[in-house]
């Protein structure tokens, strides 16, 4: 919305921008993933670019919404137990 490109020290182009390498970043880190997944050690670095790839994702919508409106959209009642899910697989990960 108009309200959050005011609120916003970037340009639109720049949200796009970054949107966009983020994106890219993480879709590759998820699919490098699954591929390294097949080596010996592969499940370990499985987890690591997986995990990398969802951050970088998360990142992504960060730059188009902004992140206190992604948190909101994140933590609202009908998403709430994938939120908390996706988190705590995350964060046991670290």
């Amino acid at each position: 919305s108009v309200k959050v490109l005011d609120a916003s020290t970037l340009s639109f182009g720049t949200r796009v921008k970054w949107f966009a390498i983020c994106f890219v970043v993480g879709s590759v880190c998820s699919i490098l993933g699954t591929a390294l997944l097949w080596l010996p050690k592969g499940i370990k670095l499985f987890a690591v670019f997986y995990t990398l790839g969802n951050i970088a994702a998360l990142a992504s919508t960060c730059f188009l919404m902004g992140p206190l409106k992604q948190l909101k959209a994140m933590f609202e009642p009908k998403r709430l137990v994938a939120t908390i899910m996706m988190l705590v697989n995350i964060l046991s990960l670290l």
